[in-house]
Protein backbone atom coordinates (compact mmCIF):
# COMPACT_ATOMS: atom_id res chain seq x y z
CA UNK A 1 0.00 0.00 0.00
CA UNK A 2 1.19 3.32 -0.77
CA UNK A 3 0.06 5.44 1.93
CA UNK A 4 0.67 8.85 0.24
CA UNK A 5 -1.21 7.83 -2.51
CA UNK A 6 -4.34 6.37 -0.67
CA UNK A 7 -4.79 9.89 1.24
CA UNK A 8 -4.33 11.44 -2.02
CA UNK A 9 -7.45 9.60 -3.43
CA UNK A 10 -9.25 9.43 0.02
CA UNK A 11 -9.29 13.43 -0.21
CA UNK A 12 -10.03 14.22 -3.34
CA UNK A 13 -13.12 11.79 -2.80
CA UNK A 14 -13.72 13.91 -0.31
CA UNK A 15 -13.49 17.03 -2.88
CA UNK A 16 -15.59 15.67 -4.95
CA UNK A 17 -18.62 14.86 -2.03
CA UNK A 18 -18.32 18.55 -1.75
CA UNK A 19 -19.28 19.40 -5.53
CA UNK A 20 -22.94 17.99 -4.92
CA UNK A 21 -23.94 20.03 -2.39
CA UNK A 22 -21.95 22.95 -4.18
CA UNK A 23 -24.21 22.04 -7.22
CA UNK A 24 -27.09 22.65 -4.93
CA UNK A 25 -26.07 25.53 -4.65
CA UNK A 26 -25.40 26.53 -8.11
CA UNK A 27 -28.39 25.36 -9.05
CA UNK A 28 -30.57 26.52 -6.14
CA UNK A 29 -29.62 30.10 -6.69
CA UNK A 30 -30.61 30.63 -10.49
CA UNK A 31 -34.02 29.15 -9.51
CA UNK A 32 -36.86 31.01 -7.92
CA UNK A 33 -37.54 31.76 -4.06
CA UNK A 34 -40.69 29.00 -4.87
CA UNK A 35 -38.37 26.49 -5.68
CA UNK A 36 -35.03 27.39 -4.24
CA UNK A 37 -35.38 24.23 -1.40
CA UNK A 38 -36.75 21.77 -4.02
CA UNK A 39 -33.44 22.33 -6.22
CA UNK A 40 -31.43 21.87 -3.61
CA UNK A 41 -33.04 18.72 -2.42
CA UNK A 42 -33.27 17.41 -5.95
CA UNK A 43 -29.01 17.18 -5.43
CA UNK A 44 -29.11 15.85 -2.13
CA UNK A 45 -31.38 13.42 -2.48
CA UNK A 46 -28.62 11.85 -4.87
CA UNK A 47 -25.94 11.63 -2.04
CA UNK A 48 -28.18 8.99 -0.09
CA UNK A 49 -30.06 7.13 -3.15
CA UNK A 50 -26.89 6.53 -5.23
CA UNK A 51 -24.65 5.57 -2.34
CA UNK A 52 -26.74 2.96 -1.52
CA UNK A 53 -27.15 1.71 -5.14
CA UNK A 54 -23.33 1.96 -5.31
CA UNK A 55 -22.58 -0.97 -2.54
CA UNK A 56 -25.59 -3.14 -3.42
CA UNK A 57 -24.92 -3.49 -7.13
CA UNK A 58 -23.07 -0.15 -8.88
CA UNK A 59 -19.63 -0.76 -8.46
CA UNK A 60 -19.84 -4.23 -9.27
CA UNK A 61 -22.09 -3.53 -12.65
CA UNK A 62 -19.20 -0.67 -13.13
CA UNK A 63 -16.02 -2.66 -12.14
CA UNK A 64 -16.69 -5.96 -11.95
CA UNK A 65 -15.03 -8.42 -14.77
CA UNK A 66 -16.69 -7.93 -18.17
CA UNK A 67 -19.88 -10.33 -18.98
CA UNK A 68 -19.10 -9.61 -22.93
CA UNK A 69 -18.43 -7.01 -25.39
CA UNK A 70 -17.54 -4.50 -23.03
CA UNK A 71 -20.81 -3.38 -22.18
CA UNK A 72 -21.34 -4.03 -18.15
CA UNK A 73 -19.39 -5.44 -15.42
CA UNK A 74 -20.71 -8.86 -13.95
CA UNK A 75 -22.11 -9.41 -10.20
CA UNK A 76 -19.02 -10.49 -8.75
CA UNK A 77 -18.95 -7.63 -5.88
CA UNK A 78 -23.03 -6.95 -5.14
CA UNK A 79 -22.94 -5.59 -1.57
CA UNK A 80 -18.93 -5.28 -2.34
CA UNK A 81 -18.38 -9.44 -1.87
CA UNK A 82 -14.85 -10.14 -2.16
CA UNK A 83 -13.32 -6.50 -1.03
CA UNK A 84 -12.03 -5.88 1.84
CA UNK A 85 -9.72 -3.24 3.77
CA UNK A 86 -6.26 -5.02 2.31
CA UNK A 87 -7.83 -5.16 -1.31
CA UNK A 88 -5.44 -3.27 -3.39
CA UNK A 89 -6.37 -2.29 -7.28
CA UNK A 90 -5.02 -4.10 -9.48
CA UNK A 91 -2.87 -1.94 -11.18
CA UNK A 92 0.11 -0.03 -10.69
CA UNK A 93 -1.68 2.10 -7.99
CA UNK A 94 -0.92 1.03 -4.81
CA UNK A 95 -4.05 1.76 -2.79
CA UNK A 96 -7.02 0.16 -1.17
CA UNK A 97 -9.69 -0.78 -3.58
CA UNK A 98 -11.93 0.79 -1.08
CA UNK A 99 -10.26 4.21 -1.26
CA UNK A 100 -10.96 3.65 -5.27
CA UNK A 101 -14.31 2.49 -5.20
CA UNK A 102 -15.34 5.55 -2.54
CA UNK A 103 -13.82 8.06 -5.16
CA UNK A 104 -15.72 6.38 -8.13
CA UNK A 105 -19.03 6.51 -6.15
CA UNK A 106 -18.59 10.20 -5.94
CA UNK A 107 -18.78 10.84 -9.63
CA UNK A 108 -21.62 8.42 -9.54
CA UNK A 109 -23.72 10.94 -7.32
CA UNK A 110 -22.86 14.08 -9.01
CA UNK A 111 -23.91 12.92 -12.51
CA UNK A 112 -27.55 12.11 -11.58
CA UNK A 113 -27.27 15.67 -9.84
CA UNK A 114 -26.01 17.39 -13.08
CA UNK A 115 -29.51 16.51 -14.50
CA UNK A 116 -31.72 17.76 -12.18
CA UNK A 117 -31.27 21.68 -13.48
CA UNK A 118 -32.94 20.91 -16.71
CA UNK A 119 -36.05 20.15 -14.64
CA UNK A 120 -36.19 22.83 -12.23
CA UNK A 121 -39.49 23.87 -10.73
CA UNK A 122 -41.79 21.68 -12.10
CA UNK A 123 -40.97 17.47 -11.39
CA UNK A 124 -42.69 15.47 -8.87
CA UNK A 125 -39.66 14.98 -5.93
CA UNK A 126 -40.50 11.27 -6.03
CA UNK A 127 -40.77 11.05 -9.89
CA UNK A 128 -37.35 12.21 -9.33
CA UNK A 129 -36.33 10.16 -6.94
CA UNK A 130 -37.24 7.12 -8.91
CA UNK A 131 -36.01 8.16 -12.50
CA UNK A 132 -32.22 8.72 -10.74
CA UNK A 133 -32.79 5.75 -9.22
CA UNK A 134 -33.38 3.97 -12.39
CA UNK A 135 -31.00 6.10 -14.74
CA UNK A 136 -27.80 5.27 -12.42
CA UNK A 137 -28.39 1.83 -12.62
CA UNK A 138 -29.41 1.23 -16.70
CA UNK A 139 -27.12 4.22 -18.48
CA UNK A 140 -24.49 5.41 -15.82
CA UNK A 141 -23.38 2.44 -14.22
CA UNK A 142 -22.85 0.86 -18.01
CA UNK A 143 -21.47 3.71 -19.67
CA UNK A 144 -18.84 4.29 -16.64
CA UNK A 145 -17.96 0.63 -17.75
CA UNK A 146 -17.37 1.05 -21.10
CA UNK A 147 -14.57 4.68 -20.58
CA UNK A 148 -12.83 3.28 -17.41
CA UNK A 149 -12.75 -0.16 -16.88
CA UNK A 150 -10.13 -2.03 -18.38
CA UNK A 151 -12.30 -4.11 -20.47
CA UNK A 152 -14.45 -1.58 -21.33
CA UNK A 153 -15.17 -1.13 -25.35
CA UNK A 154 -14.66 2.11 -25.00
CA UNK A 155 -11.59 1.64 -22.90
CA UNK A 156 -9.77 -0.94 -25.22
CA UNK A 157 -10.78 1.54 -28.21
CA UNK A 158 -8.14 4.17 -26.31
CA UNK A 159 -10.87 6.61 -26.03
CA UNK A 160 -9.74 9.62 -23.93
CA UNK A 161 -11.60 10.34 -20.80
CA UNK A 162 -9.53 11.13 -17.96
CA UNK A 163 -11.94 12.04 -15.67
CA UNK A 164 -15.94 12.26 -16.93
CA UNK A 165 -16.46 14.15 -20.45
CA UNK A 166 -18.02 11.22 -21.90
CA UNK A 167 -19.38 9.23 -18.74
CA UNK A 168 -20.19 12.26 -16.88
CA UNK A 169 -21.05 15.68 -18.53
CA UNK A 170 -22.21 14.07 -22.07
CA UNK A 171 -23.94 11.37 -20.45
CA UNK A 172 -25.74 13.63 -17.63
CA UNK A 173 -26.15 16.69 -20.51
CA UNK A 174 -27.94 14.42 -22.86
CA UNK A 175 -29.90 12.67 -20.49
CA UNK A 176 -31.35 15.69 -19.33
CA UNK A 177 -32.39 16.65 -22.70
CA UNK A 178 -34.26 13.13 -22.87
CA UNK A 179 -35.91 14.32 -19.76
CA UNK A 180 -37.42 17.66 -20.95
CA UNK A 181 -38.58 16.87 -23.84
CA UNK A 182 -40.48 14.09 -22.10
CA UNK A 183 -41.73 16.25 -18.96
CA UNK A 184 -42.64 19.40 -21.22
CA UNK A 185 -41.92 23.13 -20.40
CA UNK A 186 -42.32 25.29 -17.32
CA UNK A 187 -46.00 27.11 -17.53
CA UNK A 188 -44.27 30.46 -18.56
CA UNK A 189 -41.57 29.66 -20.46
CA UNK A 190 -40.82 32.48 -23.09
CA UNK A 191 -43.22 34.60 -21.26
CA UNK A 192 -42.45 35.38 -17.84
CA UNK A 193 -38.58 36.15 -16.79
CA UNK A 194 -37.74 33.67 -14.35
CA UNK A 195 -35.20 35.54 -13.00
CA UNK A 196 -32.52 33.95 -10.65
CA UNK A 197 -33.36 35.00 -6.69
CA UNK A 198 -29.90 34.78 -5.42
CA UNK A 199 -26.91 35.41 -7.67
CA UNK A 200 -24.46 35.23 -4.20
CA UNK A 201 -25.85 31.82 -3.68
CA UNK A 202 -25.03 31.18 -7.69
CA UNK A 203 -20.77 32.54 -7.00
CA UNK A 204 -20.58 30.08 -3.95
CA UNK A 205 -21.53 27.19 -5.63
CA UNK A 206 -19.44 28.30 -8.73
CA UNK A 207 -16.54 28.53 -6.02
CA UNK A 208 -16.99 25.54 -4.88
CA UNK A 209 -17.49 23.77 -7.76
CA UNK A 210 -14.15 25.05 -8.89
CA UNK A 211 -12.44 23.97 -5.45
CA UNK A 212 -13.93 20.27 -5.71
CA UNK A 213 -12.56 19.64 -9.14
CA UNK A 214 -9.00 19.96 -8.56
CA UNK A 215 -10.18 16.33 -6.74
CA UNK A 216 -12.30 15.12 -9.87
CA UNK A 217 -9.84 15.84 -12.24
CA UNK A 218 -6.40 15.36 -10.83
CA UNK A 219 -7.66 12.71 -8.51
CA UNK A 220 -8.34 10.57 -11.72
CA UNK A 221 -4.44 9.92 -11.72
CA UNK A 222 -5.14 8.19 -8.52
CA UNK A 223 -1.44 9.13 -7.79
CA UNK A 224 0.30 12.04 -6.18
CA UNK A 225 2.32 12.43 -9.21
CA UNK A 226 3.11 14.75 -12.14
CA UNK A 227 -0.22 13.41 -14.07
CA UNK A 228 -2.41 14.93 -11.18
CA UNK A 229 -0.18 18.18 -10.95
CA UNK A 230 -0.59 18.17 -14.76
CA UNK A 231 -4.42 18.06 -14.77
CA UNK A 232 -4.67 20.16 -11.80
CA UNK A 233 -2.78 23.31 -13.45
CA UNK A 234 -4.87 22.87 -16.82
CA UNK A 235 -7.93 22.51 -14.76
CA UNK A 236 -6.95 26.01 -13.14
CA UNK A 237 -6.00 28.27 -16.46
CA UNK A 238 -8.93 26.10 -18.55
CA UNK A 239 -11.64 27.06 -16.00
CA UNK A 240 -10.14 31.07 -16.16
CA UNK A 241 -9.69 31.28 -19.56
CA UNK A 242 -13.43 30.10 -20.25
CA UNK A 243 -14.72 32.29 -17.82
CA UNK A 244 -13.12 35.31 -19.96
CA UNK A 245 -14.42 33.40 -23.08
CA UNK A 246 -17.83 33.63 -21.57
CA UNK A 247 -17.63 37.08 -20.34
CA UNK A 248 -16.22 38.71 -23.84
CA UNK A 249 -19.06 36.76 -25.54
CA UNK A 250 -21.55 38.02 -23.56
CA UNK A 251 -20.35 41.80 -24.25
CA UNK A 252 -20.17 41.94 -27.49
CA UNK A 253 -23.58 39.95 -27.70
CA UNK A 254 -25.46 41.29 -24.93
CA UNK A 255 -24.05 44.58 -23.34
CA UNK A 256 -22.66 43.27 -20.26
CA UNK A 257 -20.36 41.60 -18.22
CA UNK A 258 -23.02 39.58 -15.66
CA UNK A 259 -22.09 37.61 -12.89
CA UNK A 260 -24.19 34.78 -14.03
CA UNK A 261 -21.77 35.11 -17.06
CA UNK A 262 -19.17 34.47 -14.61
CA UNK A 263 -19.86 31.10 -13.16
CA UNK A 264 -21.35 30.15 -16.24
CA UNK A 265 -18.45 30.29 -18.12
CA UNK A 266 -16.04 28.53 -15.62
CA UNK A 267 -18.39 25.93 -15.04
CA UNK A 268 -17.92 25.06 -18.56
CA UNK A 269 -14.07 25.39 -18.16
CA UNK A 270 -14.12 22.97 -15.88
CA UNK A 271 -16.28 20.63 -17.75
CA UNK A 272 -14.78 20.71 -21.47
CA UNK A 273 -11.26 20.03 -19.44
CA UNK A 274 -12.36 17.35 -17.79
CA UNK A 275 -11.43 14.57 -20.72
CA UNK A 276 -8.51 16.37 -21.78
CA UNK A 277 -6.54 17.75 -19.35
CA UNK A 278 -4.29 15.23 -18.80
CA UNK A 279 -3.01 14.46 -22.27
CA UNK A 280 -2.81 18.68 -23.71
CA UNK A 281 -0.24 21.26 -22.21
CA UNK A 282 -1.43 24.44 -20.85
CA UNK A 283 -1.67 26.68 -23.69
CA UNK A 284 -3.97 23.58 -25.24
CA UNK A 285 -5.90 24.02 -22.01
CA UNK A 286 -6.46 27.68 -22.62
CA UNK A 287 -7.47 26.84 -26.14
CA UNK A 288 -10.33 24.77 -24.92
CA UNK A 289 -11.07 26.79 -22.28
CA UNK A 290 -11.77 29.81 -24.49
CA UNK A 291 -13.70 27.56 -27.45
CA UNK A 292 -15.86 26.35 -24.11
CA UNK A 293 -16.61 29.56 -22.87
CA UNK A 294 -17.64 30.97 -26.00
CA UNK A 295 -19.09 27.92 -27.66
CA UNK A 296 -21.59 27.34 -24.76
CA UNK A 297 -22.55 30.62 -24.12
CA UNK A 298 -23.94 31.10 -27.74
CA UNK A 299 -25.73 27.26 -27.09
CA UNK A 300 -27.87 28.06 -24.08
CA UNK A 301 -29.85 30.09 -26.27
CA UNK A 302 -30.77 27.02 -28.63
CA UNK A 303 -33.52 26.08 -25.83
CA UNK A 304 -35.52 29.58 -27.19
CA UNK A 305 -34.60 28.57 -30.93
CA UNK A 306 -35.73 25.20 -30.75
CA UNK A 307 -38.33 24.82 -28.25
CA UNK A 308 -37.02 22.87 -25.56
CA UNK A 309 -37.23 23.93 -21.56
CA UNK A 310 -33.54 23.66 -19.94
CA UNK A 311 -34.31 25.32 -16.90
CA UNK A 312 -30.59 26.01 -16.01
CA UNK A 313 -28.53 25.42 -19.24
CA UNK A 314 -27.53 21.99 -18.42
CA UNK A 315 -27.64 21.08 -22.14
CA UNK A 316 -25.49 23.97 -23.36
CA UNK A 317 -23.36 23.92 -20.39
CA UNK A 318 -22.60 20.22 -20.12
CA UNK A 319 -23.23 18.88 -23.27
CA UNK A 320 -21.50 20.85 -25.79
CA UNK A 321 -18.98 21.40 -22.64
CA UNK A 322 -18.49 17.45 -22.77
CA UNK A 323 -18.30 17.61 -26.67
CA UNK A 324 -15.71 19.68 -26.81
CA UNK A 325 -13.66 18.91 -24.77
CA UNK A 326 -14.10 14.97 -25.57
CA UNK A 327 -13.29 15.91 -29.47
CA UNK A 328 -10.45 18.51 -28.96
CA UNK A 329 -7.95 16.43 -27.04
CA UNK A 330 -8.26 14.44 -30.62
CA UNK A 331 -6.68 17.16 -31.99
CA UNK A 332 -4.77 19.12 -29.32
CA UNK A 333 -3.19 15.74 -27.38
CA UNK A 334 0.59 16.27 -26.88
CA UNK A 335 3.34 13.39 -26.85
CA UNK A 336 1.94 12.21 -30.14
CA UNK A 337 -1.41 11.23 -29.30
CA UNK A 338 -3.11 13.57 -31.24
CA UNK A 339 -3.85 13.29 -34.56
CA UNK A 340 -6.99 12.44 -36.90
CA UNK A 341 -7.08 8.48 -35.72
CA UNK A 342 -7.81 9.93 -32.27
CA UNK A 343 -9.82 12.47 -33.29
CA UNK A 344 -12.36 9.40 -34.61
CA UNK A 345 -11.72 7.54 -31.60
CA UNK A 346 -13.37 10.67 -29.88
CA UNK A 347 -16.10 11.05 -31.93
CA UNK A 348 -17.12 7.41 -31.61
CA UNK A 349 -16.85 7.48 -28.02
CA UNK A 350 -18.67 11.05 -27.85
CA UNK A 351 -21.47 10.10 -30.23
CA UNK A 352 -21.80 6.51 -28.57
CA UNK A 353 -22.70 7.54 -25.57
CA UNK A 354 -25.26 10.14 -26.63
CA UNK A 355 -27.21 8.02 -28.50
CA UNK A 356 -27.25 5.65 -26.13
CA UNK A 357 -28.19 7.77 -23.31
CA UNK A 358 -30.71 10.08 -25.13
CA UNK A 359 -32.90 6.57 -26.02
CA UNK A 360 -32.31 4.75 -22.37
CA UNK A 361 -33.13 8.37 -20.42
CA UNK A 362 -36.00 9.07 -23.12
CA UNK A 363 -37.51 5.74 -22.27
CA UNK A 364 -37.14 5.87 -18.84
CA UNK A 365 -38.73 9.47 -18.26
CA UNK A 366 -41.48 8.15 -20.18
CA UNK A 367 -41.69 4.91 -17.52
CA UNK A 368 -41.75 7.17 -14.77
CA UNK A 369 -44.45 9.39 -16.23
CA UNK A 370 -47.14 6.64 -17.66
CA UNK A 371 -46.64 5.24 -13.97
CA UNK A 372 -46.36 7.32 -11.25
CA UNK A 373 -46.50 10.78 -13.16
CA UNK A 374 -42.91 12.69 -13.83
CA UNK A 375 -44.33 16.34 -13.62
CA UNK A 376 -45.95 18.12 -11.19
CA UNK A 377 -49.84 19.28 -10.71
CA UNK A 378 -50.06 22.60 -12.34
CA UNK A 379 -51.32 23.87 -9.05
CA UNK A 380 -48.39 23.02 -6.90
CA UNK A 381 -46.28 24.60 -10.03
CA UNK A 382 -47.90 27.73 -10.23
CA UNK A 383 -47.85 27.88 -5.96
CA UNK A 384 -44.28 26.66 -5.83
CA UNK A 385 -43.02 23.01 -5.49
CA UNK A 386 -41.06 23.77 -1.80
CA UNK A 387 -43.99 23.77 -0.28
CA UNK A 388 -46.01 20.90 -2.15
CA UNK A 389 -43.47 18.37 -1.94
CA UNK A 390 -41.52 19.74 1.27
CA UNK A 391 -43.62 21.66 3.51
CA UNK A 392 -40.89 24.38 3.73
CA UNK A 393 -39.81 27.51 2.11
CA UNK A 394 -36.08 28.95 1.95
CA UNK A 395 -36.83 32.15 2.97
CA UNK A 396 -39.48 33.42 5.96
CA UNK A 397 -40.14 36.91 4.88
CA UNK A 398 -43.05 36.85 7.46
CA UNK A 399 -39.61 37.31 10.26
CA UNK A 400 -38.98 40.64 8.36
CA UNK A 401 -42.15 42.33 7.71
CA UNK A 402 -43.46 40.60 4.45
CA UNK A 403 -42.29 40.32 1.10
CA UNK A 404 -39.43 41.61 0.14
CA UNK A 405 -39.15 44.60 -2.59
CA UNK A 406 -37.11 45.98 -5.26
CA UNK A 407 -35.68 45.39 -8.60
CA UNK A 408 -35.19 41.51 -8.66
CA UNK A 409 -31.97 39.68 -10.08
CA UNK A 410 -30.87 40.43 -13.58
CA UNK A 411 -32.03 37.31 -15.72
CA UNK A 412 -29.33 35.48 -17.87
CA UNK A 413 -28.96 37.96 -21.59
CA UNK A 414 -30.07 35.23 -23.87
CA UNK A 415 -33.16 34.87 -21.36
CA UNK A 416 -33.87 38.85 -21.09
CA UNK A 417 -33.62 38.60 -25.09
CA UNK A 418 -36.34 36.01 -25.48
CA UNK A 419 -38.79 37.20 -22.56
CA UNK A 420 -40.60 40.67 -21.92
CA UNK A 421 -39.55 41.73 -18.15
CA UNK A 422 -42.62 42.01 -16.22
CA UNK A 423 -42.77 44.42 -13.87
CA UNK A 424 -44.30 42.33 -11.24
CA UNK A 425 -41.93 40.95 -8.67
CA UNK A 426 -41.33 37.12 -9.39
CA UNK A 427 -41.45 35.58 -6.19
Amino acid sequence: MNGADTAFVLISAALVMLMTPGLAFFYGGMVRVKSALNMLMMSFISLGIVSVLWVLYGYSLTFGDDIGGGLLGDFSHIGLKGIDPETLTGGKEGIPVLAFALFQLMFAIITPALMSGALADRVKFSAWALFITLWVSVVYFPVAHWVWQADGWLFQLEVIDFAGGTAVHINAGVGALAAVLVVGKRIGFKKDPMRPHSLPLVMLGAALLWFGWFGFNAGSALAANGTAATMAFNTQVATGAAMLGWLAYERIRHGAFTTLGAASGAVAGLVAITPSGAAVNAFGAILIGLVAGVACSWAVSWKFKLGFDDSLDVVGVHLVGGVIGTLLVGVLAIDGVGGLEQLGRQAVGAFSVMAFSFVVSYLLAKLVDSTIGFRASEDDEVSGVDQAFHAETAYDFSAVGGAPTGRTAAPRPAEAAAAPISKKVDA
